[in-house]
């Protein structure tokens, strides 16, 4: 009976040491943490690391999260997978909030503050698109800059000369900046 750490941020310039140290300070090795750095259109049962974690933990182990909303990004994902470690006999606890899914007053819990993560994210995501719609409305312009025809033409006639000479394409292509 072992206990195993996830964590997870969603992209890779988030740290997720605040978790780990939790996790360690919990009494889990450092060795038997699985860190993921994953897209939130991930569902859990599709990111690597949690794949590899499934293969890891066996039946009487105990997957410790520092959040329940580390689980998954969605309501419906975090239960789909405490749902799926308490199927193969392993256990989960979230450090906050001491959640454990084997009791009834737990598993209210876990759907409690799964459905206000969820919520949470969608508030996020509603400020993100208003900022959008707001800064649209106010002249920014997203995406690369409109470039001229004009440019274009003269960087072509440089590679091609460029090409004319002997240089590689590679090399050609690195004279105007292009990959």
């Amino acid at each position: 009976m072992r206990q195993v750490g996830y964590t997870r941020v969603s992209t890779a310039d988030k740290d997720a040491q605040l978790q780990l140290d939790a996790l360690v300070d919990a009494g889990v090795q450092k060795r038997d943490v699985f860190e993921d750095v994953t897209s939130r259109s991930k569902n859990a049962i599709e990111r690597p690391v949690m794949t590899k974690l499934l293969e890891y933990a066996e039946a009487g182990d105990t997957v410790i999260v520092w959040r329940i909303d580390r689980l998954g990004r969605s309501l419906i994902d975090v239960l789909n997978t405490v749902e799926l470690l308490r199927g193969r006999g392993i256990r989960v606890r979230s450090l906050s909030g001491g959640i454990d899914p084997t009791t009834s007053t737990g598993r209210l819990m876990l759907h409690m503050l799964a459905t206000l993560a969820e919520y949470e994210r969608e508030l996020i995501v509603e400020r993100v698109n208003a900022g959008i719609a707001a800064a649209r409305e106010s002249g920014t312009r997203f995406g690369r800059p409109p470039v001229s025809p004009d440019i274009i033409d003269e960087k072509l006639a440089i590679v091609a000369d460029a090409r004319d000479r002997g240089r590689t394409a590679a090399e050609a292509a690195a004279l105007v900046g292009w990959s």
